[in-house]
């Protein structure tokens, strides 16, 4: 109690009946009702609480989604092709011809090989 003022049930206003003969039809109450001391978080236009699901649904529904994506990750990865072209070999390799030993370099700024 408040000062004398009867705080009524804390029970958000989205649980009331919406098909009652209410007063204020927006926010569901009726003339002269009291309010609850929270009202800005138990009326119509605070959000919504999600009652559709229970904790354990939500996680089994997160864990099938999970699953699924997986899966797909992992079929794509069976099926999708390596490369579209076979590696080229040279015999002798290209050691010479990239600048490994017994190439001549090429000059730089200085003069100096």
């Amino acid at each position: 109690m408040n000062g004398g003022y009867v705080n009524p049930p804390r029970i958000p206003r989205q649980f009331r009946d919406p098909y009652a003969d209410w007063w204020d039809k927006q926010e569901r109450r009726n003339y002269g009702e009291p309010v609850h001391e929270d009202n800005d978080i138990l009326g119509m236009m605070s959000p919504h609480y999600y009652t559709h699901f229970t904790s354990g649904m939500e996680f089994f529904c997160v864990g099938v989604f999970i699953a699924a994506f997986l899966g797909v990750v992992g079929v794509v990865r069976m099926t999708y092709p390596d490369k579209p072209a076979v590696d080229r070999g040279f015999e002798g390799g290209l050691d010479r011809e990239l600048g490994g030993e017994g190439t001549i370099h090429a000059r730089t700024e200085d003069g100096i090989d």
